[in-house]
């Protein structure tokens, strides 16, 4: 009798990656230039949008770069909820992947350009490019494995483990490149990496045998015409209604950042109540649903603080920390590859804490162990802040002892997170639930990026401290309500 349930692949010869599927390779490598790219074009982004026209940048006030740096993260985690509809009805996976690769890479080169406008359109292509990608390569690393099978935490950690070998390598690159010699030069070396990304993800394909190969649930005929229609209809709409904001005068960086904030809110409360109503999943993937929701509020709790490293703290990097050694100012942006190298050397110890600790340690108070820690390195954040009061320079080791306890949290919530969402998932909506998990970290990040606009008005101290106590909390009270979420997962664990 089939399984609904896909078969851990092993290749012909006993061929294995880390002694996980051949296949995993392909998209360790894959996601790793992909990330590569992101992670050195946001490096640089909040510090270009804020540098003076002097310095080659846009000159925006502190506030407005917090906001569309975190406006740009949200909406590239949005994308993910159509790049997994994508994938589902009309490419499948691994085509999805392919394009996705193929329009960020292009979104990079449109960057390099040097001029004003080519930032906003570049991001604009990233923004769509990463949705097709982002979701579908985590759902096919999932397919990997049985639903429930220890071994499947332990090969997203791995997975995670490429993630962030391209987000150490992205700022030693273009950050010095952006900061040192030209901005767009910066931009340009990410555009490299993604091409980079892109050829070895078509090479590698034949490791991936038949994952991803087919739409889950595809729209044939009349119902993918109709559907094809709905979407031209709706580009349209979007099209008019900017049209009309540029003719009304109000097409301004702070308009469109309060309106994709406000529309990313909408549309996760729209989508939930979307799955949890639909009549066609079972009363048991309803439940699993519902014990999704409380891990969904915790994660977008964790990415409002944890991703406020590439604005609020980079800006610190760069305004607060004495970065001289030996005569030499290292870029503002190098610290930002203290966080993944500290993944690198963190995520195989995780992977094997996890396999060792099997089910006797449960995803949600994984995810609170994240929260906890998640606000402590806020806490510790408003020491370093205190410090700096008064135009004094602190030492960046400071930032590298915040990131490393962000780091032991974010081990704690993020590879477990992909996992659950792969194991919590209703079958019929098995792609988009990828991207559903990637909207946590858009709403995080939208609402991120209007909570650090504080930043610019409250005293340093008290802005760290104040949000790094709430994610305390709330960490708490995820352990208090742990048993119950557990219950409501219904044997998933």
């Amino acid at each position: 009798m089939a399984s609904d349930t896909p078969v851990e692949r092993r290749p012909p010869g006993g061929r294995t990656f880390f002694g996980h599927p051949r296949a995993l390779s392909t998209l360790f490598l894959t996601e790793m230039w992909e990330r590569f790219s992101f992670y050195g074009m946001r490096a640089i982004l909040v510090l270009y949008l804020t540098a003076s026209a002097a310095d080659a940048g846009l000159g925006l006030r502190e506030s407005t770069a917090n906001a569309v740096y975190g406006t740009y993260n949200a909406m590239v985690y949005l994308m993910a909820l159509p790049g997994g509809w994508v994938a589902d009805r009309l490419l499948g996976a691994r085509r999805s992947v392919l394009w996705g690769g193929v329009v960020i890479a292009c979104g990079h080169y449109v960057m390099a350009i040097p001029t004003g406008w080519s930032v906003f359109a570049g991001m604009t292509l990233i923004v769509l490019g990463t949705g097709l990608l982002k979701p579908n390569i985590s759902t096919m690393v999932g397919g990997l494995y049985d639903r429930d099978s220890p071994r499947r935490d332990a090969g997203f950690s791995i997975f995670y483990m490429g993630i962030n070998l391209g987000a150490f390598i992205a700022p030693l690159i273009c950050g010095f490149l952006g900061e040192k010699i030209n901005w767009h030069l910066g931009f340009g070396a990410a555009a490299i990496g993604m091409t980079f990304g892109v050829i070895q993800y078509v090479l590698g394909r034949r490791n991936l045998g038949d994952a991803g190969d087919r739409p889950a649930d595809p729209l044939l005929g009349a119902d993918r015409r109709r559907a094809l229609h709905r979407i031209a209809i709706g580009v349209v709409v979007l099209l008019l209604v900017l049209a009309a904001l540029a003719l009304a005068g109000l097409f301004t960086v702070n308009t469109v950042v309060n309106l994709l904030t406000a529309a990313i809110v909408v549309i996760t409360v729209g989508y939930f109540a979307r799955i949890l109503v639909d009549r066609e999943i079972s009363d048991t993937e309803r439940s699993r649903m519902k014990a999704y929701l409380w891990l969904f509020v915790f994660a977008a709790a964790f990415w409002m603080i944890y991703d406020q490293a590439g604005s609020v703290l980079n800006i610190f990097a760069a305004d607060r920390t004495d970065r001289d050694v030996f005569g030499f100012t290292f870029p503002a942006s190098w610290l930002q590859a203290v966080n993944p190298i500290l993944i690198i050397i963190g995520a195989p110890l995780a992977a094997a804490l996890w396999l060792k600790l099997g089910h006797r340690v449960s995803t949600p108070v994984k995810f609170a162990v994240g929260l906890i820690l998640n606000g402590l390195s806020f806490v510790l954040m408003a020491a370093a802040a205190k410090l700096a009061v008064g135009g004094d320079l602190v030492s960046p080791w400071w930032l590298v002892a915040v990131y490393a306890v962000q780091v032991a949290g974010e081990l704690s919530l993020s590879p477990v997170g992909l996992s659950a969402t792969s194991k919590l998932a209703p079958v019929k909506y098995a792609s988009q639930m990828m991207g559903l998990w990637f909207l946590a970290t858009a709403v995080g990040d939208a609402i991120g990026g209007q909570v650090a606009r504080l930043a610019e008005t409250w005293a340093a101290p008290t802005y760290f401290l104040t949000f790094g106590l709430a994610s305390v909390v709330l960490g708490l009270a995820a352990v208090m309500a742990a048993r119950h979420i557990r219950r409501l997962m219904a044997g998933i664990h």
